[in-house]
């Protein structure tokens, strides 16, 4: 098994349970991550109800369809998601953890601390370096698209 480990943060210009609901906003990501610059393409909420911890996804990806779930739910502080990636004989290929641990600032500002961890199986484990690329830029991303979208709504600290 290959794995891959980092943490990004970014200061978003937003209350924290703003930021909170904006990530546990599965479908709500399909408005604010970019058309350009991530593979991410469309997500779908494929279980009923709010999020909460096993609430289950479809990310539709560059790579193909992703499926996943919310690992970890604790408003507003934390939320975890996992996806995996599947042979066709059932073997996982690639799994992680996209984590988000959040803090409230003094002025109306969060402090997002994003925790990516990703594992490689089998023959994959050979591209554990490329990925790792893949990953940090998507991750990224992620962050720079959602301080974006509150910046884009007239939410940014003055």
């Amino acid at each position: 098994m290959g794995v891959i480990e980092f943490e990004l943060t970014r200061t978003v210009p937003a209350g924290i349970d703003a930021v909170f609901a904006r990530l546990a906003d599965i479908e709500g990501y399909n408005e604010w991550m970019p058309d350009k610059g991530s593979m991410l393409r469309r997500t779908t909420q494929t279980s009923p109800g709010a999020p909460a911890v096993g609430t289950t996804f479809l990310d539709d990806t560059s790579f193909g369809p992703t499926p996943g779930e919310i690992a970890e739910f604790q408003p507003p502080h934390t939320l975890v998601y996992h996806w995996w990636d599947k042979t066709k004989a059932g073997r996982l290929k690639l799994e992680g953890w996209p984590a988000y641990r959040l803090e409230a600032g003094d002025d109306e500002t969060t402090l997002v601390r994003h925790h990516a961890e990703v594992r490689t199986y089998g023959v994959y484990r050979l591209a554990t370096a490329f990925l790792r690329r893949i990953a940090m830029k998507e991750r990224a991303a992620t962050l720079a698209a959602l301080a974006a979208s509150f910046e884009s709504r007239g939410h940014a600290v003055r």
